[in-house]
Order: structure tokens, then sequence, then C-alpha cells
């Protein structure tokens, strides 16, 4: 079991996102530059979110993206499985058929680490990993003066 890119990418471009809230719509491209990711993934990936009500689109100039929702009324769960990427670590489909229709010895457990990962992705909202990043932001500043004092 792991997150895919498609899952990862979807989280990323969501967080740059919310970081440039309120400053009207923002651009693909925009994200895509930022983040490093191409510009017609970014496009798949945003007609899933908005067709899961976790964006809005304005078409035309000016146009762009903008959330739906404030953010943090998304949570992290809400956005992996809104680019169909299911968390699963049973090797059945979560359906107990592991052994000829029978559950497997440890069908429990990784149901169990299923839970458990959507929980911590369901408890953590986009305005969270937003704050994260601004309280990063200050301190990679400083690494970065710091590093330009040494040389």
């Amino acid at each position: 079991m792991r997150l895919t890119t498609k899952g990862r990418f979807a989280v990323t471009a969501m967080v740059d996102l919310a970081m440039q809230g309120g400053r009207g719509p923002v651009t693909l491209a925009s994200i895509s530059e930022r983040q490093r990711i191409s510009l017609s993934y970014l496009e798949q990936l945003f007609g899933k979110l908005r067709r899961n009500n976790l964006v809005e689109s304005v078409r035309g100039p000016g146009g762009g993206y903008y959330l739906a929702r404030i953010a943090t009324k998304i949570n992290i769960a809400e956005i992996v499985l809104a680019v169909d990427e299911a968390l699963d670590a049973t090797h059945c489909a979560e359906q107990g058929n592991c052994q000829g229709g029978r559950p497997c010895a440890t069908h429990d457990l990784w149901m169990g680490l299923n839970e458990k990962i959507n929980d911590y992705l369901a408890s953590v909202n986009l305005q969270q990993l937003v704050d994260g990043q601004a309280k990063l932001s200050p301190v990679m500043s400083a690494i970065t003066v710091n590093k330009q004092i040494v040389r």
C-alpha cells in the first residue's frame, strides 16, 4: 500500500491553491510553475476535484480555480478520495475474499490500518497544512540567509 503520485500531487496543488486564497482565482499554470507539476496532469486532477465540489472554476481572462469551501472545511482524505486514490492495505480491496472467498489471517490487521490512515487524513484539514507552510517559510528564509552569510 502506498499513496501514489496522483494523491500526493492533488494534496500539494490544493495546499498551493489555499495558500493563494483570497487573491482571486488561481491559474493551473501558476500552480504548475510553483509546484513543478505537469499542467496537463493538474488539469486532470482539478477536473476530479471540481466534480467532487472541492474547487470551483472561473472561465476566461483572469479565470482560474478557487476553493469551494474554506480551507478548514476540506480534509485531506476528501482530496485523496476525490482523485480516485484508494488507500487500501488489503489484497482483496476490503472484500474479505483474500483466501478462497474467506478473509486471510491478517485481513483484520490491514483493515485496521486502512481505518487508521483514513481517520488520520480526515483529521487533517487543508488550513493546517497551509499554517504549517507559513511556519516553514520564515525558517527556510533564515536558513538561506545563514548559508549565504557563512559562505
